[in-house]
């Protein structure tokens, strides 16, 4: 696995390359939304781990250390002996000993991650080996009030006709975790006040149900973005894609290891069909089906190595392309599988979606409330009215997507 890795990932060169380029999103420009979460989110979250756990001096002294290096803003490479030195040498190689401002945002994210994870001993061999340092913003969230009204909720649903029910799934789905933990973990609750009114910017749904016909014997893949909140309309929309025949079939894929504070593993999805399962009403009846299905195989978790690489699915190994190639369709949740997708790059937001996307292995479609910069696929004046507005449209978590691709 790790020589696929490196294969598809070792350069930067891709398919696709060309005039279609636009310059990659950085974070070196002051007051832009990558330094932010550089030099203000990063830091922020190294603190909310420490006092989350009762590590030990060694932890809270590599703690110290990644935020004194992001202080004096010079990227280390990881330690000779950890189990992917070898790996991040490749693709660390052009910015160790450089500026994590002037590393491609998507690059220097995915490596403060590792980093952190390194820190807490998550990938050793001591007692702290394989503990989520995120865990307990998760299951905070998990056994919130929020989650309760949202779960009882579903029993609105109860004998509404099909089409309707999973319009209003798709939509759960897309906007049922507003703001993700990544946001609220470090910078509060958003302000109500003043909020620009929630919004659609580009709605492809009709074509999205369009490659679902009712009675297929397809496939679909989800690739989950946040667990807790969201994770569990995500859940619900699999049960109905299942259960009203728009896939014999939904593979769901996760992350392999703790990501992005609030982004899904395993054990995370264990955790919402267990909370689904024991709710009354309709939400315990659809976690008690998808906990079925698992056993049948008819739903299945999935993870691959590179959901924790630094790279956008244009250059996925050829064994995880070969996956997305048999579905039927492949649903891509949130906002970093948005600019995976495309690309996280400063693109006129009147850029095709299809023409972007047009390097991944079948039809596929993303669904994604914004919280970066990257935007694509927006007519020329839903684009102007967003631009006139004066919001922070592209990063408040205010507006989001459905795009599809066929």
């Amino acid at each position: 696995m790790t020589e696929k890795i490196h294969r598809a990932t070792g350069e930067q060169a891709a398919r696709g390359s060309g005039p279609l380029r636009a310059p990659v999103v950085r974070s070196d420009e002051p007051g832009s939304f990558a330094r932010g979460v550089l030099a203000e989110r990063h830091p922020a979250l190294v603190r909310q781990v420490r006092g989350a756990f009762p590590y030990g001096r060694r932890q809270h002294e590599a703690l110290d250390a990644l935020l004194d290096e992001i202080a004096e803003d010079v990227v280390r490479p990881l330690p000779d002996a950890d189990h992917d030195h070898e790996l991040w040498a490749v693709w660390g190689r052009e910015h160790f000993g450089g500026s994590w401002y002037g590393a491609p945002f998507l690059w220097a994210e995915n490596y403060f991650y590792r980093r952190l994870l390194g820190a807490v001993g998550y990938f050793g061999t001591g007692p702290w080996s394989g503990v989520d340092p995120f865990a307990p913003f998760k299951r905070a969230e998990l056994r919130g009030n929020a989650v309760e009204e949202e779960l009882r909720a579903l029993d609105a649903l109860t004998g509404v006709p099909a089409g309707r029910r999973g319009a209003a799934l798709l939509h759960a789905s897309l906007w049922g975790n507003r703001a993700d933990l990544g946001f609220r973990v470090t910078a509060g609750e958003p302000a109500e006040s003043g909020a620009v009114a929630p919004a659609l910017v580009a709605d492809d749904s009709a074509t999205l149900w369009r490659l679902l016909p009712a009675g297929t014997t397809a496939t679909v893949a989800v690739v989950a973005d946040n667990a807790g909140r969201e994770l569990i309309p995500d859940l619900v929309l699999i049960d109905h894609l299942l259960a009203h025949g728009h896939a014999e079939r939904v593979v769901l894929y996760v992350k392999p290891s703790p990501y992005f504070v609030s982004d899904a593993m395993t054990a995370d999805v264990v955790d919402c069909l267990r909370r689904l399962a024991e709710a009354p009403g309709e939400a315990g009846r659809s976690g008690s089906r998808l906990w079925t299905a698992m056993a049948a195989g008819t739903a299945e978790i999935r993870t691959h190595p590179f959901f924790c690489a630094p790279f956008p699915y244009e250059q996925m190994p050829d064994d995880l392309r070969e996956e997305f190639a048999g579905a039927a369709l492949t649903i891509l949740k949130g906002d970093l599988n948005y600019r995976r997708l495309v690309g996280d790059r400063r693109w006129d937001a009147t850029e095709p979606f299809a023409r972007l996307t047009a390097h991944f292995p079948g039809p596929v479609a993303a669904l994604r409330t914004l919280k970066s910069d990257v935007v694509v696929g927006l007519e020329q004046g839903v684009l102007e009215n967003l631009e006139r507005s004066g919001a922070a449209w592209r990063t408040s978590g205010t507006h989001a997507l459905i795009q599809a691709r066929g």
